[in-house]
């Protein structure tokens, strides 16, 4: 089972920048396909980017051009720019072994929650004010 600790959420203003971190191992980094999806109250969770174990990255049409994801052998980054008030949201860090469930969800937009299939780390919030 992965285990995934993300950081570097906070409060900026619109137009600002922030980078977050997940934590895992380089077992999990390596041999998961991993992403980031956040979710605001009230609303779905949303596929902001995953990055499958050859590299290829698929964005979300609400972030592409502004978010930049990447990996060493023990993180996963989310380097998030031009942020605005409706980046506003809880985002987790997540791992799937194929990802499908991850694909799904990215195409969808957004989509409930899947533990079955999918670890979650603990979440960071992200508040950006206008």
């Amino acid at each position: 089972q992965a285990q995934l600790m993300e950081s570097g959420g906070g409060s900026v203003q619109a137009g600002g920048s922030l980078r977050l971190s997940c934590a895992a191992s380089e077992r999990t980094i390596s041999t998961y396909q991993m992403g980031w999806f956040r979710q605001a109250p009230g609303k779905e969770r949303e596929g902001v980017v995953i990055v499958q174990s050859d590299g290829v990255t698929i964005y979300g049409d609400s972030v592409r051009g502004r978010f930049t994801i990447s990996k060493d052998k023990r993180t996963l980054y989310l380097e998030m720019g031009s942020l605005k008030p409706e980046d506003t949201a809880m985002y987790y860090c997540a791992a799937e072994l194929g990802g499908a469930w991850f694909r799904r969800c990215i195409s969808a937009g957004a989509c409930a929650p899947n533990s079955a299939t999918v670890t979650w780390g603990q979440g960071t919030q992200v508040t950006i004010s206008s």
